[in-house]
């Protein structure tokens, strides 16, 4: 049970409405994310925004996908990992084995999405101040400045919903039970 109000079209405030009328008309249904971050309609103003700014970053879905799972692992955050574990499926098309490594956080059958995920875990780890090493590994990897910089934003906007949903104790919606995660102990 949620320790915060997840809002409905009709209980939400009416700035945070419109968002949520636009999430169910593209999923069919609203995330149950959605409905807490609704309490506060700059909250989900800033979600909403900040998301589709991540999607026109240079990173592949894949890279984005990855940063958001790597982040939701290591955060705990059991409604985004299955969150975008549908993503990955229903969207990118991503093979199980990376998938399923991802959730795991064992190492990636792609060379370049491990570098993602371990600046991902190296930017969390150390709250931004990555090491020389851990810097230059992933320019090493092909990326670059640019790169460096999406990783964060991705790493922003994973902070905000693995934390929301964290401290409301959000319910999985029925729609993604499927891809239920349990932290490993």
């Amino acid at each position: 049970m949620s320790r915060l109000t997840v809002q409905t079209l009709e209980s939400a405030p009416e700035a945070s409405q419109p968002y949520l009328a636009k999430a169910k008309a593209k999923n069919g249904f609203i995330p149950n994310l959605l409905g807490v971050l609704a309490n506060a309609p700059t909250a989900i103003e800033t979600y909403v925004t900040v998301s589709e700014i991540n999607g026109r970053t240079s990173l592949t879905l894949a890279e984005r996908e990855t940063v958001q799972i790597t982040a939701a692992t290591n955060h705990g955050c059991a409604f985004c990992v299955a969150g975008h574990t549908a993503v990955c499926y229903k969207v990118g098309k991503l093979e199980p084995e990376l998938v399923n490594a991802l959730r795991d956080q064992t190492p990636l059958p792609d060379a370049k999405l491990e570098a993602v995920a371990e600046f991902t875990r190296a930017v969390i780890r150390s709250r931004g101040a990555v090491t020389p090493n851990e810097l230059q590994a992933f320019q090493d990897a092909g990326y670059g400045e640019q790169q460096v910089l999406e990783v964060i934003l991705g790493v922003s906007l994973a902070t905000l919903c693995n934390f929301a949903n964290t401290l409301a104790g959000t319910d999985l919606n029925p729609e993604l039970s499927a891809y239920r995660w349990e932290r490993k102990a």
